[in-house]
């Protein structure tokens, strides 16, 4: 699927906006590094700050609007930093442990399985307040299926993917305590692969997540909710916005040229 032009235009618009609120809020760092400046220049250091803070919160700060923006042509539904909920049931939560401790001693997931587990469960004894993470990308196809995305960083450290995968589950017992029929999948999003052109070391992963059913990289995660061929048009649109507003980001940078630190 190809997006039209209006699409395009409009995922671009996302991405302007977006890196344009970036500067607005944007704070250099006021260390002081006098062989640095001298070296380098303060532009140049000032644009190696802010690259540095961008890839910090590139999540949030990009990919999100992108991918609500992206997710919106296709779905019924697209929202970023849903909150599904804060309720969910005891015997759920036993269970979600039962899995977790499975899991910890070697058992292959099955999200399939762990979800209809969970569904079982999901109305069953006391409703629990529970304060979890929220969704960073919640979409809803034509046929009422739902998808909740956590978008994580291209390496997420390995130790924290017991948290993950608990968190993946939490989403769906909360959600299904609402509507125990509902279908509803979660997964860990990886923007891009790092290791291009090599495959993503999926491996690493292996231990916690359902790889086929959990976990989506680069062009699995962009291709699903825009359609095949959208990561290739969405790199295109990056392209796009980086050219034009070349000027624009010379002229944030250069105004650091001059001001003197000494």
């Amino acid at each position: 699927m190809n997006l039209t032009k209006k699409q395009i235009e409009r995922v671009e618009n996302t991405i302007k906006d977006s890196l344009r609120r970036k500067f607005q809020t944007y704070k250099p760092e006021t260390k002081y590094m006098p062989f640095h400046y001298r070296l380098l220049g303060r532009d140049r250091m000032a644009l190696f700050s802010f690259i540095h803070s961008l890839n910090t919160t590139f999540g949030t700060s990009i990919f999100e609007p992108v991918a609500e923006t992206l997710a919106s042509l296709n779905f019924t539904v697209a929202k970023k930093k849903y909150v599904v909920g804060d309720s969910i049931s005891e015997e759920a939560q036993n269970e979600i442990q039962h899995i977790m401790n499975e899991l910890t001693i070697g058992k292959t997931p099955n999200k399939n399985d762990e979800i209809e587990r969970i569904r079982k469960l999901c109305t069953k004894g006391r409703m629990n307040k529970l304060k979890t993470v929220k969704v960073d990308l919640f979409v809803k196809s034509k046929d009422d299926t739902t998808y909740l995305f956590d978008l994580k960083t291209v390496k997420p450290n390995i130790s924290n993917f017991k948290d993950f995968k608990r968190t993946l589950l939490e989403w769906i017992a909360i959600l299904l305590s609402k509507n125990p029929s509902d279908n509803v999948n979660s997964y860990i999003a990886i923007p891009y692969n790092p290791y291009e052109p090599k495959p993503y070391e999926r491996w690493t992963l292996k231990g916690m997540l359902d790889l086929e059913y959990e976990l989506k990289v680069a062009e699995e995660f962009w291709d699903f909710l825009g359609g095949d061929g959208a990561y290739s048009e969405l790199l295109g649109c990056f392209e796009r916005v980086g050219i034009q507003l070349r000027p624009e980001i010379d002229e944030y940078f250069s105004r650091f040229k001059y001001d003197k630190h000494k």
